[in-house]
């Protein structure tokens, strides 16, 4: 847990010396740096260079005495300045960096790889979204998405092609029953999920069980709309077999070369 606290507070700009120390104030309330150093691992050499920084930081005081003895600043009241000087820096520069974007707009695809890093950038579509989201998603994933997702229900429409775990909903929700995930998989190598947001965004994803997930974004118009036809036309073909039965669907491909290719990815011509 200590280890942790360290690593989030490096993240708030303390130098690992720094985390040390407030930590170790917070064990040992009212110590000298000399103590200070013995208890929290901080070398002797550096010690009190380091309870400069924390004074300048505002996370420790001295209380007068001789020799001067330390003491921290309660976490809740250093956590709250913290957030505090936190949120004025991002709202300055939201309104300063935008004096910088050129009227110009560059439709540009941007690759992301690793499944951490294109969650992220899924969840900070769904969080902007302000008119529709529209998702093809495979049940693994889901968890990863669901908090945000849930936020926006009732708020915006969302419009979700789930595969897998028939009693999960998000939005209006079409689950991908007409053929088994693992023969969709199999065909496209992997698990593709797709997220568009607004009309304005769109993120295509492959996931996979090797670990070589990559994601496309791009608020391109041409992309967007193909993103988001592919997940209407996935809708409607699920409602139109769920209306009159898998069986006719089954008849018009099973008995054609050139379908059984489309649906299955594998070359009946040959």
């Amino acid at each position: 847990m200590e280890e942790k606290a360290m690593i989030e507070l490096q993240k708030h700009g303390f130098s690992k010396y720094e985390c040390k120390a407030y930590i170790g104030l917070l064990k040992s309330p009212a110590v000298t740096g000399y103590e200070l150093s013995k208890r929290s691992g901080v070398p002797r050499s550096m010690i009190y260079e380091v309870l400069g920084k924390l004074l300048d930081k505002g996370a420790i005081q001295t209380v007068p005495s001789d020799p001067i003895v330390y003491k921290p600043v309660e976490p809740k009241q250093l956590l709250s300045r913290l957030k505090e000087e936190m949120n004025t820096s991002l709202e300055w520069l939201e309104s300063s960096l935008t004096q910088f974007e050129s009227d110009q707009k560059v439709d540009v695809v941007t690759r992301i790889v690793h499944y951490e890093h294109i969650v992220q950038e899924m969840l900070s579509m769904i969080r902007i979204a302000k008119k529709e989201i529209w998702l093809s998603i495979w049940s693994p994933a889901v968890k990863d998405i669901e908090k945000a997702i849930r936020e926006k229900e009732g708020a915006i429409p969302i419009f979700t092609v789930l595969f897998g775990d028939e009693a999960m909903t998000l939005g209006h929700t079409y689950h991908h029953n007409y053929m088994a995930p693992d023969i969709v998989s199999k065909r496209m190598g992997g698990y593709l999920t797709i997220l568009v947001r607004d009309e304005e965004e769109a993120l295509i994803a492959k996931f996979s069980d090797r670990g070589s997930e990559w994601a496309v974004k791009s608020t391109d118009p041409a992309l967007v709309l193909i993103a988001t036809e592919y997940i209407r036309h996935d809708i409607m073909v699920e409602e139109l077999i769920n209306a009159h039965g898998p069986e006719k669907l089954d008849a018009l491909w099973k008995g054609r070369e050139d379908l059984i290719q489309v649906m299955t990815g594998k070359n009946g011509l040959t």
